[in-house]
């Protein structure tokens, strides 16, 4: 908590007087363009990945970056996801996965959690990863955590598509999807590219917004 505590009198005093006139503005309300599902991992700070500000982004966390799919009993993640949506407006939604996820090591081996039941039964959303990468490559084992943290990335898109409020702004064109895997000790983030089924180096999947650095 000393950390905690010293690091608020230092915003305070350096961080916040530096963006006054930003926190004026969000004062007022927010309108972020993006809407970020991430893991809860403590090692994924998603407006460091980003450079982003405040207001920037619209944040979900959670462990394994999971979107339940869509049911008529409303849980934090699905309403969240309609509030972004609907009531913000945003115009993309990251799914943002990552290396060495708990959650996945979680998922490939599930009766190791008999000890948390609660998270035995959330990381259900990730299984159908777990069986893809299986099916795919005949075994599984801790060598299969990246191939489930990315598959898992691609079928929380699919959980996505489930939700009404996103399946409508997908088809009008309001919203696009995007799925990532960050890299923490190399710094670099993979992007999905729906058009080859592949995983590329996010600066080749956006290069139309790349800026000189």
């Amino acid at each position: 908590m000393e950390k905690l505590i010293n690091g608020i009198a230092r915003f305070q005093s350096s961080s916040y007087e530096q963006r006054k006139k930003l926190f004026a503005e969000l004062a007022n309300g927010q309108s972020p363009e993006v809407l970020f599902i991430t893991c809860s991992d403590s090692r994924i700070d998603p407006n460091l990945l980003t450079q982003t500000e405040p207001g920037d982004l619209f944040i979900i966390r959670n462990a394994g970056n999971i979107v339940p799919p869509h049911m008529r009993t409303a849980g934090g993640v699905t309403a969240s996801i309609e509030f972004a949506v609907m009531a913000l407006g945003v115009e993309h939604i990251v799914v943002c996965g990552h290396s060495d996820c708990g959650a996945m090591k979680g998922a490939l081996n599930p009766s190791a959690l008999t000890d948390l039941p609660h998270v035995q039964s959330w990381l259900d959303h990730a299984r159908g990863a777990v069986e893809y990468v299986r099916a795919k490559t005949g075994q599984i084992d801790s060598r299969s955590v990246e191939d489930v943290t990315r598959e898992n990335v691609k079928l929380q898109l699919q959980h996505l598509r489930t939700h009404p409020a996103v399946l409508s702004r997908l088809a009008t064109g309001q919203l696009e999807l995007h799925g990532w895997v960050y890299d923490i000790k190399h710094g670099t983030i993979d992007a999905y590219s729906e058009d080859s089924d592949t995983f590329v180096p996010v600066n080749e999947r956006y290069q139309q917004f790349l800026k000189s650095a």
